[in-house]
């Protein structure tokens, strides 16, 4: 039995990867969906105002020291990807496996600003101008996205490379909204990388919503509907 922990991109919660946890319980998995500090409901001004990666780096290894957990798969959504890679790093072994689902891939010293393309900045930039703290959600979408705080899309990650020696490290590309993805540079990266294991999705960016069939699939290990080449 695998231990999988689900963390959502920017202005999501728990409830984007809705229809996936279902599908991996039923294979006999512990699936433990998060919902980052700053982004729940109850959070006020202030929490919102001081979450930063960190933080969110810090509510993924709070789950795997409450959950007794030492063989974590930490899959990571979009922005998710930061956390993920902050939290293996520092989670001192508790995570066999990473998987990037068309997600950042952080090296040390980079930020989800730094690491996006002039498109999205401008969107946080844009999205933040009303408070100075957090970013709206760009318009269009899940009525349940909550403004995102901006320290975590701004603050770098400082990586002493325990995430490195996670022992599987795999990259989802999503390439069914390749006229607007961040992430095309970043495959090309990875896929010349041996450590990394590179899966393609024809989806667009919210694959859990689009194909969560195919997304439960891939963690499962079964392939179904991907092509994938290892690095």
């Amino acid at each position: 039995m695998a231990t999988f922990v689900l963390v959502p991109g920017g202005w999501h919660g728990s409830w984007s990867f809705e229809a996936v946890v279902p599908l991996l319980e039923r294979a006999g998995h512990a699936v433990h969906a998060l919902t980052l500090t700053g982004l729940r409901p109850d959070d006020d001004n202030a929490t919102v105002a001081t979450a930063n990666l960190d933080t969110h780096a810090d509510d993924v290894l709070r789950l795997l020291d409450r959950a007794h957990i030492s063989s974590a798969t930490l899959v990571g959504h979009s922005y998710g990807g930061m956390v993920i890679a902050a939290a293996a790093d520092r989670a001192e072994g508790r995570v066999s496996r990473l998987v990037h689902l068309d997600a950042y891939v952080p090296r040390d010293g980079e930020s989800c600003w730094s690491s996006t393309t002039e498109r999205y900045r401008e969107v946080f930039a844009a999205g933040a101008a009303a408070t100075g703290y957090a970013v709206r959600p760009p318009d269009g979408g899940d009525p349940r996205r909550r403004p995102h705080p901006l320290a975590s899309f701004l603050q770098t990650i400082r990586l002493a490379g325990g995430h490195a020696q996670v022992p599987r490290r795999e990259f989802v590309y999503c390439s069914g909204w390749e006229d607007r993805t961040p992430f095309a540079e970043l495959r090309t990266r990875l896929r010349a990388d041996p450590g990394w294991q590179v899966h393609d999705l024809p989806t667009g960016h919210d694959a859990m919503h689009e194909a969560p069939e195919a997304v439960a699939a891939l963690l499962l290990g079964e392939g179904v509907g991907l092509s994938g080449r290892s690095g």
